[in-house]
This record gives C-alpha cells, sequence and structure tokens, in this order.
C-alpha cells in the first residue's frame, strides 16, 4: 500500500492539442484568449516539484497563524483534495511563508523554500502556477 503524500505540480509547458498548422493571426488570437483565461483546446504540462508526507504536510502548514488565509489555503488541501496556487496568492502565501520560516525544522524549511522559489516564478510569469494534490 502506498503512502498518503502531498504533492505540488508547477505548470512546465502548455501545448495546443490541434492536428493543424495555424496561422500566425489565429495563433496571436488562441494566446491572446488564453491570456483572458478561455481555454481552447490548451493542455497543460505539469511537472512534479515536491513530495511530502500528508502527515508531515499538516505539521509543515500548522506553523501558519491558525485562522489566517494563507493557512486556510493551504488546509484546502485537505478538504477538497487538491488546490491550485497562481498568481493571485504569491503575495499572501509569500508574506506568510517569510513570517513563520525561523520556526521550521529542517525538511520544512526546505520545502519553503522551494515553494518560495516557485511563487517567485508565478510573480515573474504569470502563466505559471502550481497544482498541489493529495495521492494514496
Amino acid at each position: 500500500m502506498s503512502e498518503d503524500k502531498v504533492v505540488f505540480y508547477s505548470l512546465n509547458q502548455k501545448f495546443v492539442d490541434s492536428d493543424d498548422d495555424l496561422p500566425e493571426q489565429a495563433q496571436q488570437v488562441m494566446y491572446y484568449s488564453l491570456a483572458i483565461g478561455h481555454h481552447v483546446g490548451v493542455i497543460d504540462c505539469l511537472k512534479t516539484l515536491m513530495e511530502c508526507p500528508t502527515e508531515k504536510y499538516q505539521r509543515w502548514i500548522a506553523h501558519l497563524p491558525e485562522g489566517g488565509k494563507a493557512r486556510s489555503k493551504m488546509e484546502g488541501l485537505m478538504k477538497f483534495g487538491e488546490i491550485t496556487i497562481d498568481v493571485s496568492h504569491v503575495q499572501l502565501l509569500a508574506q506568510a511563508w517569510d513570517a513563520v520560516k525561523d520556526g521550521l525544522n529542517e525538511e520544512q524549511a526546505r520545502w519553503t523554500t522551494i515553494l518560495m522559489q516557485s511563487l517567485h516564478d508565478i510573480e515573474r510569469e504569470p502563466a505559471i502556477y502550481l497544482m498541489v494534490r493529495r495521492r494514496n
């Protein structure tokens, strides 16, 4: 039986599910559609960023202030089985994790460093996002 774990995935690339070559003008329309949030046959390719046992994930996020928005966001994984972290969460999560980083053990600090780097990447390129899923 496999261990119950949390897996963080990062958007690696996007590609269009199409057998046809699109003219340049049509590609621009498609990219604009993506930019405003429309799905036009685009497939997101996710890569595994990090994994941690669910029990350790719960202890890690317990360092965030109880009742705070950052903790609520991270606890959503336990309630819904997955969460998405995108550009709208960057400031909230970066500030919250930065505030608690001194109280973390070595393993938690490593996870926080990976998450903070990913938040920085999302800030630089808003099309990037993280998908966090619970696996068992």
